[in-house]
């Protein structure tokens, strides 16, 4: 059956078809598929993007690493997608890349994508003695990205720094760069729906 799809998606002919194809295959949940919803990032079809992308989140961990093997040498576009789904897979193996992406890329999407995702790192998968260190760094990236000059990256940010902050167990040391990040957004940014978004999330985590 995973063959078939395969096959599929290898000879559409047409946007229309590539993209009924990739849905049928990203709808199926089997390991056999993630090379080929890999491949398919690369494509010009934003459709059929999204689709793979989706398929590949459900598949979740086992998608981790190839994503990240292919990474390298890939184009942009194929980049920026694959990126969305580690985002959202939530692995910490994808870290480095989400930490590079929110800070660096030249895409909006993808630096909201990313600033996002770091707020839902699975951080349980990680080693215990690295995960301190690595929340540290990640709340710095998130608080440059709370000064994104777009407004959708700052929102992301805002939420991700809530999602982050309200998962520790125990009170950590950077929370109170957090607060007032929060404190100085509230007065200043120049967006309404980021102020209320920061706001929710100092509500939220009963930062005063």
């Amino acid at each position: 059956m995973e063959l078939e799809l395969i096959q599929a998606v290898e000879k559409a002919d047409s946007s229309e078809g590539l993209l009924k194809a990739v849905k049928a295959l990203a709808a199926t949940p089997s390991k056999q598929a993630i090379p080929t919803l890999i491949t398919v990032l690369g494509y010009n079809n934003p459709g059929a993007a999204v689709a793979a992308v989706d398929g590949l989140i459900q598949l979740g961990e086992p998608a981790v690493l190839p994503l990240l093997e292919q990474l390298d040498g890939y184009n942009y576009g194929a980049r920026a997608w694959a990126v969305r789904a580690l985002a959202a897979i939530g692995d910490p193996r994808g870290l480095e890349i989400l930490l590079d992406a929110a800070a660096n890329d030249f895409a909006l999407s993808v630096r909201r994508a990313a600033a996002r995702g770091l707020g839902t790192i699975c951080w349980e998968l990680m080693p215990a003695e690295q995960v301190l260190e690595a929340q540290l760094r990640t709340v710095k990236t998130l608080l440059q990205a709370s000064r994104d000059p777009e407004w959708v990256v700052r929102y992301a940010a805002a939420g991700g720094l809530q999602a982050l902050a309200g998962g520790v167990a125990v009170k950590p040391d950077w929370l109170a760069d957090v607060s007032a990040r929060f404190d100085e957004i509230v007065d200043r940014d120049e967006t309404a729906s980021v102020r209320a978004r920061a706001l929710l999330a100092k509500q939220r985590l009963s930062l005063g």
